[in-house]
């Protein structure tokens, strides 16, 4: 990443990939020539240290998107820092186009953080798409950084069913290509779907996951993401009279 060094502490710095100003067919048109672009060859230091989480909430049919940026340590499993940030989207829900939708939102909230992660966990798929471009695919392309898509359903690809227990593992293949695996990360919950999203290895993905687990079926970093959303959303919903924007908070 020769932008800005991982672990920097200024505020994230990254040139825009393309326009959000796409028709549908356009936007599926595009997943194809960026596809071309994932590496999937770890790019991570040997002992990762700086996870970040990720997630957007909003309304079911509802058009202003609040997303989160949820940076954990995890020697310590502090939360180093938190970005948040909302805004107005008109891209329509399509399975296998939900960046298009989600990841304006997220920008916004890295563009605001001050801690360079190491790697990135998305709550959506990686490689595991049928264009091989999903949301963690599409996101480490735009930030030149590492991504994990961990996705709580699948998309599209066949597998077994993993063992019982938290650690148990199958492949998930598409088109005869290992693109994931289905991971159980707590006894007797379901599964979560696991696959590389950029500049990093199925196994290496699986592995972080499973580091990242802090009693819960979601990895801490992108359930922490996800509560940081919601509260945003709470927050901006229940104060309509020019209330909070977007925010970022350091601990």
């Amino acid at each position: 990443m020769a932008w800005q060094a991982r672990g920097a502490k200024k505020p994230m710095q990254f040139p825009d990939l393309h326009s959000w100003e796409l028709t549908p067919k356009e936007a599926i048109a595009l997943q194809k020539s960026l596809a071309d672009r994932v590496v999937l060859q770890d790019t991570l230091p040997d002992e990762v240290r700086l996870v970040a989480g990720v997630d957007v909430s909003y309304q079911r049919r509802a058009d202003h998107f609040y997303g989160a940026v949820v940076l954990i340590d995890l020697g310590t499993r502090n939360i180093i820092e938190t970005a948040v940030a909302s805004t107005d989207g008109s891209f329509p829900y399509i399975p296998g186009l939900l960046s298009f939708r989600e990841l304006p939102v997220l920008l916004q909230a890295f563009r605001k953080l001050q801690t360079i992660p190491d790697v990135v966990l998305a709550d959506g798929q990686g490689i595991a798409h049928p264009r091989r471009l999903g949301l963690a695919s599409h996101l480490g392309i735009w930030l030149d950084l590492p991504t994990i898509g961990c996705a709580k359903s699948r998309l599209c690809g066949e597998a077994d069913e993993p063992g019982p227990t938290r650690g148990d593992k199958t492949p998930l293949f598409l088109d005869g290509q290992k693109v994931g695996a289905v991971v159980r990360t707590r006894d007797r919950v379901r599964p979560l779907f696991v696959s590389p999203g950029h500049q990093i290895s199925v196994d290496r993905a699986v592995e972080i996951v499973l580091q990242c687990g802090g009693g819960y079926r979601l990895p801490e970093p992108t359930r922490q993401a996800h509560l940081a959303s919601n509260r945003l959303r709470e927050i901006e919903e229940s104060s309509r009279t020019g209330g909070l924007r977007d925010e970022t908070s350091r601990l």
